[in-house]
């Protein structure tokens, strides 16, 4: 690595309300209080998380650029130029860990391309918060990201999930937006095997955080509303 280039700093951030340094070790807050440039999903999200975990820091001197689904490929070189010219830089993802089911990752791929030195702070990540709380097998599971959002595409896309999990012994973790949580769990419990388990982690770290792991068929008998909570759901057919 270049000793003369910045740093590329992947910051992970709370994964709701929670006071960050609950969650956050104190290298995070020595990070955001360092650096002023930042790459970020969404700079209003972003300024706020640095307000929490800084609050002395000022807002006029940060330096953002916002990396979602509508960032052309073109303008992502230059969201690492200040590490090219000496000055770390900070990712800050929505929620967790940047480059984790993010778009960060795009600036990763880029600052490796440049010999910048890429470094990865400790945080909350809601994947393996489930995955060490469901039960299942943390030696081989696999992250889907979002199902079909239409009814039969979706069921189809659940039993071949269930199938992989039972042939290959490997936990299938997958997120719904928020608002289509119930949903989710309704699809859950009528397209798999009374038998295959599945956990719901809701609020992952929040103090209304939920998890729990029952069968599709005990799941049948539960009363619970996920609407517009953060959720990750996980199966494994045993």
């Amino acid at each position: 690595m270049d000793h003369n280039k910045g740093n590329l700093y992947l910051i992970p951030c709370t994964l709701g309300d929670t006071p960050p340094l609950e969650v956050l070790p104190f290298l995070v807050k020595k990070a955001v209080e360092e650096i002023d440039h930042y790459v970020v999903e969404h700079e209003k999200s972003a300024r706020r998380f640095i307000k929490n975990i800084s609050p002395n820091k000022s807002q006029e001197n940060l330096h953002i650029s916002e990396i979602n689904k509508y960032t052309a490929p073109e303008e992502i070189p230059a969201m690492i130029t200040p590490c090219l010219e000496g000055k770390d830089v900070g990712v800050v993802s929505d929620a967790g860990c940047p480059g984790i089911a993010d778009p960060g990752a795009l600036v990763v791929q880029e600052a490796h391309k440049n010999g910048i030195k890429v470094v990865p702070l400790v945080g909350p990540s809601s994947i393996l918060l489930a995955m060490m709380a469901s039960g299942f097998n943390g030696q081989n599971f696999a992250f889907n990201g979002y199902l079909p959002i239409d009814k039969q595409e979706r069921k189809a896309a659940l039993k071949r999930l269930e199938k992989l999990s039972g042939d290959y012994d490997q936990a299938q973790a997958f997120i719904e937006t928020p608002y289509r949580n119930n949903q989710m769990l309704e699809s859950l419990i009528s397209s798999l095997n009374g038998n295959t388990s599945i956990c719901v982690a809701c609020d992952i770290t929040l103090s209304t955080e939920n998890i729990k792991t029952l069968t599709a068929n005990d799941w049948k008998r539960q009363k619970v509303d996920l609407h517009k909570r953060p959720t990750l759901f996980i199966i494994q057919k045993m």
